[in-house]
């Protein structure tokens, strides 16, 4: 079972495996139609494909972020749908360094599901070692999945604002940051961060040159500087809409540091409110 990352090489291992199920995620926040262009032009032999705006978020409303979680019955029968059973292995992958891969997996384990792993390198690492693509629909035999007790937990607006500058808590922020210090927004009208919280680029977890994981070790003496003793469920990670916060989930439990919870309102829902406080700078 693979629960956090899995290589190319066991992938392509375990390809056409009828219990494993590779899942698209490819994605542009300024074009949603990019992802699905991508997969149709070529994608991962037997991949299916998740709309992030569609598949892997909610019904809008005008209290929420941008992509707010969807009904945990909705999500479970979308997972029937594409084949995936409760002793499925799960595959996600993006081409953009596990940003949209991450918002799966996180969802699956909100769904009680275990068995999920982002494929580390993701679509630039499986074409690099096989160059094979397919441009075919999978062909999956719908699944049979229950949603379980929940394996990530979340917070909502009220928890962070009561906890927003606490010393027991530490709120990270995982958006680049020019946007998290209010120099630039190019998504969402306000532009600034959470008073009190601190940045983690996600882009931070990778190893740049291939576009990697860090080594689990690596990733965890980073991460326990920013807890400063803290125990990691005393960690809120959030990011613009819950999106790449994921990946710093991801990142944690992948260097053992379990229990760290999502935002999943993010900044998109802090600033529905305007009364809510806004900080700028570092």
């Amino acid at each position: 079972m693979y629960r956090t990352l899995v290589t190319v090489e066991a992938l392509e291992d375990n390809l056409f495996n009828a219990q494993w199920c590779v899942v698209d995620c490819r994605h542009d926040l300024m074009d949603f139609a990019a992802g699905f262009a991508a997969y149709q032009a070529g994608h991962i032999p037997n991949a299916t494909f998740a709309h992030i705006e569609e598949d892997l978020s909610g019904e809008k409303t005008p209290a929420a972020g941008r992509h707010p979680l969807p009904r945990r019955e909705d999500l479970a029968a979308i997972f029937e749908e594409w084949g995936i059973g409760n002793d499925t292995q799960i595959v996600a992958y993006d081409a953009q360094g596990g940003q949209f891969a991450s918002r799966l997996w996180w969802l699956a384990r909100w769904l009680g599901h275990e068995a999920v792993a982002v494929l580390d390198g993701g679509w630039q690492a499986w074409l690099a070692r096989t160059q094979w693509s397919s441009t075919e629909d999978a062909d999956r035999v719908p699944g049979s999945f229950r949603a379980g007790t929940p394996l990530a937990q979340t917070v909502d607006t009220p928890t962070v604002l009561a906890c927003s500058g606490a010393a027991d808590t530490v709120l990270v922020d995982a958006r680049a940051a020019e946007r998290f210090e209010g120099r630039i927004e190019p998504i969402d009208p306000v532009a600034g961060h959470v008073p009190g919280a601190c940045n983690r680029f996600w882009q931070s977890n990778l190893d740049e040159p291939n576009g990697r994981f860090k080594p689990a070790a690596q990733l965890r003496a980073e991460y326990e500087a920013l807890l400063a003793g803290r125990a990691p469920p005393q960690m809120i990670q959030m990011c613009g809409s819950g999106i790449s916060a994921a990946h710093n989930l991801l990142a944690m439990e992948h260097a053992g540091l379990v229990g760290a919870r999502l935002y999943a309102g993010s900044w998109s829902e802090w600033i529905r409110d305007p009364a809510r406080p806004v900080a700028t700078g570092p």
